[in-house]
């Protein structure tokens, strides 16, 4: 048995669950066009975004059971707070009758315990993705034209960095001290102090940086580009490219496992996952089934571990 349980969520709407071990897919359940996906610290519950049907559905990683909770029009980001308590979807979409509130500028918050909606927050239009700082104090939350900050224990945004490129992703260091953002259309990363919520470096990145993740000693920082086919690997302390990775067709997503021995990318086009190992950078292996072209079901978009 591997250490590790990868949550794989896929467009046509199926979840899969991955021995991270050997890549073989244990189980899937099948849902609506999902999106987002998380889990809690105690990795009891693995909680995904359905844009189609304006819900998360949580999975109860021991049953295998499935709860559905209405949040809005078209959720996509998803975490789950530090402490376990509460995970928080991105409302893209408008408000609409008997769905939520939408209106382009909420984010749901669901408890653990319930699993139904305790409260909307209002952040910025159109939020994306969003991540906690370590301590929980602080989430921050890319929308259409910023990087909000919230207090957790308000609710409240208390700063708005302005990004009008359109940020995408974003991760923050394991001393919640840094702050980095992808921008697709300009192209370039954001290194953002989280002291001063200044941004410290803009780094160009030549083919659309998509997703970016940090791994958990802090040293390295992963960047998809969407049009290059590669991961980029950048040394934190000094910014510098140290390694460039080949991936499959359209790298979205890249996610770290919690004890950073690999790197799973999830490669749109060819509808895989590729693995690879962030001591070396080199690949380990491909994660491919589910249809007649020895692909997943549906073009994966993103990813989240669990503890076997």
């Amino acid at each position: 048995m591997s250490d590790y349980v990868a949550y794989l969520s896929a467009a046509v709407g199926t979840v899969y669950a991955i021995d991270t071990a050997t890549g073989t897919i244990t189980a899937q359940w099948g849902l609506d066009s999902t999106q987002g996906i998380t889990a809690t610290p105690d990795g009891s519950q693995v909680y995904a975004t359905q844009t189609g049907q304006y819900s998360v559905v949580a999975i109860d990683t021991a049953t295998s059971q499935t709860t559905q909770v209405t949040v809005g029009a078209y959720p996509q980001g998803i975490a789950a707070t530090v402490d376990g308590t509460a995970v928080w979807a991105a409302v893209t979409g408008p408000n609409t009758p008997n769905n939520g509130p939408g209106g382009f500028s909420q984010i749901a918050v669901i408890s653990t315990a319930t699993n139904t909606v305790s409260d909307y927050l209002t952040v910025g239009d159109s939020p994306r993705q969003l991540v906690f700082s370590p301590d929980g104090s602080l989430a921050y939350i890319t929308t259409a034209q910023s990087i909000d900050v919230v207090d957790t224990a308000t609710g409240r945004v208390t700063w708005s960095i302005p990004d009008p490129g359109g940020p995408q992703d974003l991760a923050i260091s394991p001393d919640g001290s840094t702050l980095y953002v992808t921008n697709p259309v300009p192209s370039t990363l954001w290194v953002i102090d989280t002291a001063t919520n200044m941004v410290t470096a803009e780094l160009p990145v030549a083919d659309q940086p998509y997703s970016v993740t940090v791994t958990p000693d802090g040293t390295t920082v992963y960047v998809t580009e969407l049009n290059a086919n590669v991961v980029l690997a950048l040394d934190a302390a000094t910014l510098q490219t140290v390694a460039t990775i080949p991936v499959g067709g359209i790298p979205g997503v890249v996610a770290v496992t919690p004890d950073g021995s690999q790197a799973w990318v999830v490669n749109i086009l060819p509808g895989n996952v590729t693995v690879f190992s962030p001591a070396t950078n080199t690949v380990l292996f491909t994660v491919t089934a589910g249809s007649a072209t020895a692909t997943i079901d549906g073009a994966p978009l993103a990813i989240t571990f669990v503890t076997a």
